[in-house]
């Protein structure tokens, strides 16, 4: 199971429905990845694509996302790098600001994904 830092679960699964944590631009070295937003964003995004893989799903599984941003005047540089993440299968979205984020953070994303019955 993907590590944390805290006490809380990467992701729960109950029922059918799976419930990641939030995941921000934590690089391999436990700091945020540094060169700005997009980086961080793209660090953020794969973590929480490690995140779903480590619950046996995909982003096409992702029904709801709740984003987290320091700062609002981030929320078009998101869209991008957001949409090419989940392509074709954009989920429901929320994002707010956030007065402050762990370790700094500029960005913070959780999920809800759906698992499908297998036949």
């Amino acid at each position: 199971m993907a590590k944390t830092v805290g006490p809380f679960s990467p992701w729960r699964r109950i029922g059918q429905t799976i419930a990641t944590s939030g995941q921000i631009g934590l690089g391999d070295d436990g700091k945020v990845v540094e060169g700005g937003f997009r980086p961080e964003l793209e660090q953020t995004l794969r973590n929480l694509s490690n995140v779903l893989a480590d619950a046996g799903v995909t982003r096409e599984q992702v029904i709801k996302v709740n984003v987290y941003l320091a700062d609002l005047a981030d929320w078009s540089a998101l869209n991008g790098p957001y949409a090419e993440f989940f392509g074709s299968s954009l989920p429901a979205r929320t994002a707010f600001a956030a007065s402050a984020l762990p370790f700094g953070a500029r960005v913070e994303i959780e999920a809800w994904a759906v698992v499908e019955e297998t036949r």
